[in-house]
């Protein structure tokens, strides 16, 4: 059984408690304009796809690259900005996106359950002078998941009251 079983069982519960909401959710709610940093829900959940990507890449790479490691971040600068631009979540499909987003979370979990132990301390750079240990990136991952479902819930209430 794996150390990171509650981090898994977490995601997990949070994909299937969510995945009938968000794929029901209107049109209109989904594709106007509410947040804070001017983002639809439907570019919010791209941006955690993208999110739930890098953290999977960033996950092989600290057990297989020398560490520290040296590995974009992909969120700062505004990138993270313009990956949900270029990939025009706003006007994808929503439910292939949902079902990306499901089955991209999934798979971080198979991958988090297979963590080579030894490696959980070793280092990503990700900025000038802050390094993550790959330890405590995976348990930040839940964090920013509810962060985000939170915005959306948000949105969605928000709409819910107009």
């Amino acid at each position: 059984m794996s150390k990171h079983t509650a981090i898994i069982n977490e995601i997990i519960s949070l994909v299937q408690s969510r995945e009938y909401a968000l794929v029901s959710l209107p049109e209109e709610v989904i594709t106007h304009r509410r947040n804070s940093q001017n983002r639809t829900i439907k570019q919010i959940l791209g941006h955690m796809i993208d999110s739930t990507s890098n953290n999977i890449h960033r996950i092989v790479h600290l057990q297989n690259l020398p560490s520290p490691l040296v590995y974009p971040n992909y969120a700062s600068n505004g990138n993270n900005d313009r990956w949900i631009v270029i990939q025009d979540y706003q006007n994808e499909e929503w439910t292939n996106m949902v079902q990306l987003w499901k089955y991209s979370l999934l798979h971080l979990c198979h991958v988090i359950g297979n963590i080579d132990d030894s490696k959980l301390e070793n280092e990503w750079i990700a900025g000038p002078e802050h390094n993550i240990t790959l330890r405590d990136m995976v348990i930040d991952f839940v964090r920013h998941l509810k962060l985000h479902l939170s915005e959306i819930d948000d949105l969605v209430n928000m709409q819910a009251r107009l």
